[in-house]
Protein backbone atom coordinates (compact mmCIF):
# COMPACT_ATOMS: atom_id res chain seq x y z
CA UNK A 1 0.00 0.00 0.00
CA UNK A 2 2.95 2.29 -0.65
CA UNK A 3 0.82 4.38 -3.04
CA UNK A 4 -1.42 5.57 -0.20
CA UNK A 5 -0.64 8.96 1.34
CA UNK A 6 -0.72 7.81 4.96
CA UNK A 7 0.21 11.28 6.21
CA UNK A 8 -3.03 12.59 4.73
CA UNK A 9 -5.02 9.55 5.81
CA UNK A 10 -4.51 10.41 9.49
CA UNK A 11 -4.81 14.22 9.09
CA UNK A 12 -8.13 14.83 10.81
CA UNK A 13 -7.86 18.56 11.49
CA UNK A 14 -7.14 19.45 7.88
CA UNK A 15 -10.62 18.23 6.92
CA UNK A 16 -12.63 19.74 9.80
CA UNK A 17 -13.84 23.34 9.59
CA UNK A 18 -12.70 25.34 12.63
CA UNK A 19 -10.54 22.47 13.86
CA UNK A 20 -8.14 24.80 15.65
CA UNK A 21 -10.89 25.97 18.04
CA UNK A 22 -11.76 22.54 19.41
CA UNK A 23 -8.96 22.02 22.00
CA UNK A 24 -9.69 25.30 23.78
CA UNK A 25 -13.42 24.59 23.76
CA UNK A 26 -12.85 21.11 25.18
CA UNK A 27 -10.62 22.47 27.96
CA UNK A 28 -13.14 25.18 28.87
CA UNK A 29 -16.04 22.74 29.05
CA UNK A 30 -13.94 20.29 31.07
CA UNK A 31 -12.95 22.93 33.62
CA UNK A 32 -16.56 24.06 34.01
CA UNK A 33 -17.70 20.49 34.63
CA UNK A 34 -14.97 19.82 37.21
CA UNK A 35 -15.92 22.98 39.08
CA UNK A 36 -19.36 21.60 39.92
CA UNK A 37 -18.77 17.84 39.84
CA UNK A 38 -18.49 15.41 42.72
CA UNK A 39 -14.91 14.47 41.89
CA UNK A 40 -11.79 12.95 43.37
CA UNK A 41 -8.93 14.21 41.27
CA UNK A 42 -5.33 13.15 40.73
CA UNK A 43 -5.65 9.68 42.22
CA UNK A 44 -2.36 7.83 41.81
CA UNK A 45 -2.24 4.58 39.84
CA UNK A 46 1.49 4.23 39.18
CA UNK A 47 4.95 5.74 39.67
CA UNK A 48 5.06 7.87 36.50
CA UNK A 49 4.40 11.59 36.82
CA UNK A 50 1.29 11.41 34.66
CA UNK A 51 0.00 8.17 36.20
CA UNK A 52 -3.04 9.87 37.73
CA UNK A 53 -6.77 9.61 37.18
CA UNK A 54 -9.81 11.68 38.06
CA UNK A 55 -12.90 9.91 39.38
CA UNK A 56 -16.31 11.54 38.89
CA UNK A 57 -19.10 10.20 41.08
CA UNK A 58 -22.90 10.25 40.82
CA UNK A 59 -25.16 11.40 43.63
CA UNK A 60 -25.96 7.92 44.93
CA UNK A 61 -24.14 4.59 44.91
CA UNK A 62 -22.62 4.04 41.43
CA UNK A 63 -24.23 1.52 39.10
CA UNK A 64 -20.70 0.64 38.03
CA UNK A 65 -17.57 2.13 36.55
CA UNK A 66 -16.89 3.74 33.18
CA UNK A 67 -13.24 4.32 32.23
CA UNK A 68 -12.70 6.83 29.43
CA UNK A 69 -9.26 6.97 27.76
CA UNK A 70 -8.44 10.07 25.74
CA UNK A 71 -6.86 10.28 22.32
CA UNK A 72 -4.31 12.55 20.68
CA UNK A 73 -2.23 9.96 18.81
CA UNK A 74 -0.47 9.01 22.09
CA UNK A 75 1.28 12.40 21.69
CA UNK A 76 -1.01 15.05 23.17
CA UNK A 77 -3.53 15.98 25.86
CA UNK A 78 -4.23 14.68 29.35
CA UNK A 79 -7.25 13.91 31.48
CA UNK A 80 -8.02 17.56 32.22
CA UNK A 81 -9.21 18.26 28.66
CA UNK A 82 -12.05 15.73 28.71
CA UNK A 83 -13.75 15.91 32.11
CA UNK A 84 -17.07 17.10 30.65
CA UNK A 85 -17.38 13.84 28.69
CA UNK A 86 -18.10 12.13 32.02
CA UNK A 87 -21.32 14.11 32.44
CA UNK A 88 -23.63 11.80 30.52
CA UNK A 89 -22.68 8.59 32.32
CA UNK A 90 -22.53 10.31 35.72
CA UNK A 91 -26.06 11.65 35.20
CA UNK A 92 -27.13 8.05 34.55
CA UNK A 93 -25.65 6.91 37.86
CA UNK A 94 -22.22 5.67 36.79
CA UNK A 95 -18.84 6.59 38.22
CA UNK A 96 -16.38 7.70 35.53
CA UNK A 97 -12.60 7.43 35.74
CA UNK A 98 -10.41 9.43 33.36
CA UNK A 99 -6.69 8.64 33.38
CA UNK A 100 -3.73 10.51 32.01
CA UNK A 101 -0.77 8.53 30.71
CA UNK A 102 2.82 9.15 29.75
CA UNK A 103 3.03 10.48 26.20
CA UNK A 104 5.40 9.57 23.39
CA UNK A 105 8.31 9.87 22.98
CA UNK A 106 8.84 9.52 26.74
CA UNK A 107 6.88 6.27 26.58
CA UNK A 108 6.47 3.76 23.78
CA UNK A 109 2.95 2.68 22.85
CA UNK A 110 3.44 -0.71 24.51
CA UNK A 111 4.34 1.09 27.75
CA UNK A 112 1.25 3.29 27.46
CA UNK A 113 -0.87 0.17 27.00
CA UNK A 114 0.56 -1.21 30.25
CA UNK A 115 -0.15 2.07 32.04
CA UNK A 116 -3.80 2.04 31.01
CA UNK A 117 -4.13 -1.46 32.45
CA UNK A 118 -2.70 -0.15 35.72
CA UNK A 119 -5.17 2.75 35.67
CA UNK A 120 -8.15 0.44 35.14
CA UNK A 121 -7.02 -1.84 37.94
CA UNK A 122 -6.69 1.10 40.33
CA UNK A 123 -10.06 2.56 39.33
CA UNK A 124 -11.73 -0.85 39.69
CA UNK A 125 -10.65 -0.91 43.33
CA UNK A 126 -12.52 2.35 43.94
CA UNK A 127 -15.88 1.34 42.44
CA UNK A 128 -17.79 -1.93 42.58
CA UNK A 129 -19.93 -3.39 39.84
CA UNK A 130 -19.63 -3.78 36.08
CA UNK A 131 -16.91 -1.97 34.13
CA UNK A 132 -17.41 -0.22 30.79
CA UNK A 133 -14.35 0.91 28.82
CA UNK A 134 -14.50 3.74 26.28
CA UNK A 135 -11.72 5.45 24.40
CA UNK A 136 -11.40 7.90 21.53
CA UNK A 137 -8.90 7.59 18.67
CA UNK A 138 -5.64 6.46 20.31
CA UNK A 139 -7.79 5.85 23.39
CA UNK A 140 -9.92 3.53 21.29
CA UNK A 141 -6.77 1.55 20.54
CA UNK A 142 -5.89 1.42 24.23
CA UNK A 143 -9.26 0.15 25.46
CA UNK A 144 -9.40 -2.45 22.68
CA UNK A 145 -6.00 -3.72 23.79
CA UNK A 146 -7.40 -4.32 27.27
CA UNK A 147 -9.49 -7.23 26.00
CA UNK A 148 -6.90 -8.93 23.81
CA UNK A 149 -5.66 -12.36 24.83
CA UNK A 150 -2.39 -10.87 26.12
CA UNK A 151 -4.20 -8.30 28.30
CA UNK A 152 -2.31 -7.08 31.34
CA UNK A 153 -5.58 -6.94 33.28
CA UNK A 154 -6.11 -9.70 35.84
CA UNK A 155 -8.96 -12.15 35.32
CA UNK A 156 -11.06 -10.70 38.14
CA UNK A 157 -11.07 -7.31 36.39
CA UNK A 158 -11.73 -8.58 32.86
CA UNK A 159 -14.61 -10.63 34.28
CA UNK A 160 -16.28 -7.35 35.27
CA UNK A 161 -15.95 -5.73 31.81
CA UNK A 162 -19.33 -5.87 30.08
CA UNK A 163 -18.65 -3.53 27.14
CA UNK A 164 -15.74 -1.90 25.35
CA UNK A 165 -16.54 1.06 23.11
CA UNK A 166 -13.76 2.08 20.74
CA UNK A 167 -14.71 5.48 19.34
CA UNK A 168 -12.89 6.26 16.07
CA UNK A 169 -10.26 3.83 17.27
CA UNK A 170 -6.98 2.78 15.70
CA UNK A 171 -6.71 -0.98 15.56
CA UNK A 172 -4.04 -1.53 12.90
CA UNK A 173 -0.96 0.52 13.75
CA UNK A 174 1.19 -0.63 10.84
CA UNK A 175 0.23 2.29 8.54
CA UNK A 176 1.60 4.71 11.14
CA UNK A 177 5.09 3.51 10.23
CA UNK A 178 4.74 5.53 7.02
CA UNK A 179 3.90 8.83 8.78
CA UNK A 180 6.08 11.57 10.25
CA UNK A 181 4.33 10.90 13.57
CA UNK A 182 6.44 7.81 13.86
CA UNK A 183 9.53 9.95 14.33
CA UNK A 184 8.06 10.54 17.79
CA UNK A 185 6.12 7.33 18.31
CA UNK A 186 9.20 5.25 17.38
CA UNK A 187 7.11 2.26 16.37
CA UNK A 188 8.97 -0.68 14.91
CA UNK A 189 7.37 -3.24 12.61
CA UNK A 190 7.34 -5.71 15.50
CA UNK A 191 5.77 -3.33 18.00
CA UNK A 192 3.18 -2.08 15.50
CA UNK A 193 2.07 -5.67 14.91
CA UNK A 194 2.14 -6.52 18.63
CA UNK A 195 0.00 -3.49 19.49
CA UNK A 196 -2.56 -3.89 16.68
CA UNK A 197 -5.76 -5.33 18.09
CA UNK A 198 -6.86 -6.72 14.72
CA UNK A 199 -3.78 -8.96 14.68
CA UNK A 200 -4.53 -10.31 18.17
CA UNK A 201 -7.14 -12.60 19.66
CA UNK A 202 -10.07 -11.00 21.53
CA UNK A 203 -10.99 -12.29 24.96
CA UNK A 204 -14.23 -14.26 24.78
CA UNK A 205 -17.46 -12.96 26.21
CA UNK A 206 -16.81 -9.19 26.08
CA UNK A 207 -19.10 -7.12 23.87
CA UNK A 208 -17.41 -4.51 21.70
CA UNK A 209 -18.84 -1.50 19.91
CA UNK A 210 -16.77 0.18 17.20
CA UNK A 211 -18.32 3.66 17.02
CA UNK A 212 -17.22 6.08 14.31
CA UNK A 213 -18.49 9.30 12.73
CA UNK A 214 -19.85 9.14 9.20
CA UNK A 215 -17.83 12.23 8.21
CA UNK A 216 -14.50 10.84 9.40
CA UNK A 217 -11.48 10.25 7.23
CA UNK A 218 -11.77 7.02 5.23
CA UNK A 219 -8.95 5.42 7.23
CA UNK A 220 -10.88 5.74 10.49
CA UNK A 221 -13.98 4.26 8.90
CA UNK A 222 -11.81 1.42 7.57
CA UNK A 223 -10.18 0.77 10.93
CA UNK A 224 -13.53 0.51 12.72
CA UNK A 225 -14.94 -1.83 10.09
CA UNK A 226 -11.73 -3.85 10.19
CA UNK A 227 -12.08 -4.48 13.92
CA UNK A 228 -15.66 -5.61 13.43
CA UNK A 229 -14.81 -7.92 10.55
CA UNK A 230 -11.60 -9.45 11.89
CA UNK A 231 -12.68 -9.97 15.48
CA UNK A 232 -16.03 -11.41 14.36
CA UNK A 233 -14.08 -14.08 12.44
CA UNK A 234 -12.14 -14.76 15.62
CA UNK A 235 -15.26 -15.33 17.67
CA UNK A 236 -15.64 -11.85 19.11
CA UNK A 237 -18.91 -9.97 19.52
CA UNK A 238 -18.42 -6.64 17.73
CA UNK A 239 -20.96 -4.12 16.45
CA UNK A 240 -20.06 -1.32 14.06
CA UNK A 241 -22.03 1.91 14.49
CA UNK A 242 -21.49 4.76 12.02
CA UNK A 243 -23.01 7.94 13.44
CA UNK A 244 -23.89 9.98 10.40
CA UNK A 245 -23.13 13.71 10.38
CA UNK A 246 -20.23 13.56 12.86
CA UNK A 247 -16.50 13.93 12.32
CA UNK A 248 -13.47 12.93 14.37
CA UNK A 249 -13.62 15.92 16.72
CA UNK A 250 -17.34 16.03 17.51
CA UNK A 251 -18.19 12.31 17.51
CA UNK A 252 -17.39 12.23 21.24
CA UNK A 253 -19.53 15.26 22.13
CA UNK A 254 -22.58 13.17 22.96
CA UNK A 255 -20.80 11.59 25.93
CA UNK A 256 -21.50 14.84 27.80
CA UNK A 257 -25.26 14.24 27.45
CA UNK A 258 -27.21 11.63 29.39
CA UNK A 259 -29.72 10.96 26.62
CA UNK A 260 -27.45 10.97 23.55
CA UNK A 261 -27.22 7.85 21.36
CA UNK A 262 -23.55 7.30 22.22
CA UNK A 263 -24.08 7.58 25.99
CA UNK A 264 -27.13 5.35 25.86
CA UNK A 265 -25.22 2.77 23.81
CA UNK A 266 -22.32 2.89 26.25
CA UNK A 267 -24.37 2.33 29.37
CA UNK A 268 -26.54 -0.25 27.64
CA UNK A 269 -30.02 1.25 27.84
CA UNK A 270 -30.34 1.58 24.05
CA UNK A 271 -28.95 -0.66 21.35
CA UNK A 272 -28.36 1.31 18.13
CA UNK A 273 -28.79 -0.42 14.80
CA UNK A 274 -25.83 -2.38 13.54
CA UNK A 275 -24.28 -1.26 10.27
Amino acid sequence: MAWIDWEDAFANGAYIAGAEAYPAAWAEAAAAFRAQANARCDLVYGPAKRARFDLFLPEGPPRGLVVFVHGGYWLKFDKSTWSHLAAGAVAQGWAVAMPSYTLAPEARIAEITAQIAQAIIAASEEVDGPILLAGHSAGGHLVSRMICADSALPADVTARISLVMSISGLHDLRPLLATTMNETLRLTQEEAARESAVLLEPLPGVAVTAWVGGLERPEFLRQSALLRDVWARKGGTVRLVVEEGFHHFDVIAGLAQADSPITQALIGTVQPSEV
